[in-house]
Order: structure tokens, then sequence, then C-alpha cells
């Protein structure tokens, strides 16, 4: 269960829309307390809960939502391949991954499926709002924890198992790699810029290029792309 940290919890916002949450999981007493915490700002919306995979298809195709909150321990989800299916359904909706599982193959596998972000119940509610924070602004998010148990099982991980294994091999400049893990770690355009010291358009321009270099495709499939091949996310 998130533990709450309550000096991190956001205040409302006028300036930015309401962020509208779907909540999906199998256990009442978990969606009451997500609920219950997230209602503490006013930047947030709870617009439906559901307790198994169909009934969150039933409940997406009548309700306005930005993101779902996933617990993959959920029944009818069909394994990852449901994350596919969602989005195919529902290419405006973003999936945060909420499970207890923090196996790095599952981590990694989310995020190719197309999950914009990953947390492992245990964790605080100030992550929990960063993480949701990140996907409103179009960025990846991993906790930083489970960033390092990723990086640590990439390099125990048995080769040839993966898609992004036809391209570990590509070559990628120095400036590549920076922009990869900046990007993978959820910086925006601006926030690359600055960092490379470029402007944003050229920033954008070269994420361009490397996606089309390593033929991905979001910044989620960058974040996967980049634990796999061992490259440190900032």
């Amino acid at each position: 269960m998130i533990r709450r940290r309550p000096s991190e919890v956001p205040g409302s916002s006028t300036s930015s829309p309401v962020l509208r949450i779907v909540l999906a999981d199998d256990h009442a007493l978990i969606r009451e307390g997500l609920k219950l915490l997230i209602s503490t700002s006013g930047a947030y919306e709870i617009v439906g809960e559901a307790s198994d995979g169909p009934g969150l298809m039933q409940l997406l195709a009548g309700a306005s939502a930005d993101i779902v909150v996933l617990d993959l321990g959920m029944p009818g989800l069909m394994g990852l391949a449901y994350i596919r299916e969602l989005l195919r359904a529902h290419p405006q909706v973003k999936v945060l991954v909420l499970t207890a599982n923090s196996e790095p193959r599952t981590v990694e596998a989310a995020l190719e499926a197309g999950a914009a972000g990953y947390l492992v119940k245990g964790g605080d509610l100030g992550e929990l709002f960063e993480a949701l924070s990140a996907l409103q602004h179009g960025q990846t998010y991993l906790s930083p924890p489970l960033r390092a148990v990723m990086a640590q099982g990439s390099q125990n991980t048995t080769p040839g198992r993966l898609p992004f294994e036809a391209i570990s091999h590509v070559a990628l400049t120095r400036r590549e790699r920076e922009l990869l893990s900046l990007t993978a770690g959820g910086a925006t355009a601006r926030d690359v810029a600055a960092r490379l010291g470029i402007s944003p358009l050229t920033a954008r321009k070269h994420r361009e290029n490397l996606m089309r270099k390593l033929d991905l495709h979001s910044a989620a499939e960058l974040a996967a792309f980049a634990v796999r091949i061992g490259l440190p996310i900032e």
C-alpha cells in the first residue's frame, strides 16, 4: 500500500486542468485508500473504479479518463498483452502500473507494452504524485529504487530473449547516449535543451532522429531500451 508522506502532497492548481484518473485494482480496500489519498489534492479526480480486466474496459468505454492506475495482478488481464489491448482501444489514456511485482523483466515488458509509468506497492504518496505529474506532462516515470533494481537485473538477463536484443548492437554517439539517458528518465525537450545547451526545437529533432535510428516509437520504449542496455537513467 502507498504510504503517505504529508510534506509532499501537492496542492491544487488553478492553471492546470484536473487530471481524470481510473483506479483498477481487485482489492476494494486499496482502491478506497488510494481514492482517499489522491483526493487530498484538487489536481486529481477519480472518475471510476474497476476490479477486473473486463470491467475496466467497460468502464473506459463510457468514462473520459487521462490515466489508469493499474494493478497487474488484477483478474482478467491476460498478462501484459492487456496493456497493449487497452491502449489500442483507448490511445488517449496513459497507464501507470501500481503492483507488487518488481521483477526487472516485468517492468521492462510493461514499458515495452506501452505503460507510461511503473510503481511498486510499498512506496510513499509523494512518489505516486510525482508519477502522476510526470505522466500528465508527457513523461515516463520509474521510481529511483526501481531503476536501480532494473539496472542490476539487466546485467543478469539471458541475451536474446527480448526484442531489444535485435537493436542493442546499434552504435550510439556520446550525444545520443546522453539524450537517451535524459529522455528515458522523463526529461522534456526543454529539460534536455537546458542540460545539453541546445534549443528545445533541436532537442526534439535529436529525439526524433534517435527514435528513428532505434525504430522505437515512444518515451516508454526508450526507457525500456535504456535499461536493457544498462544505460543509467537520469
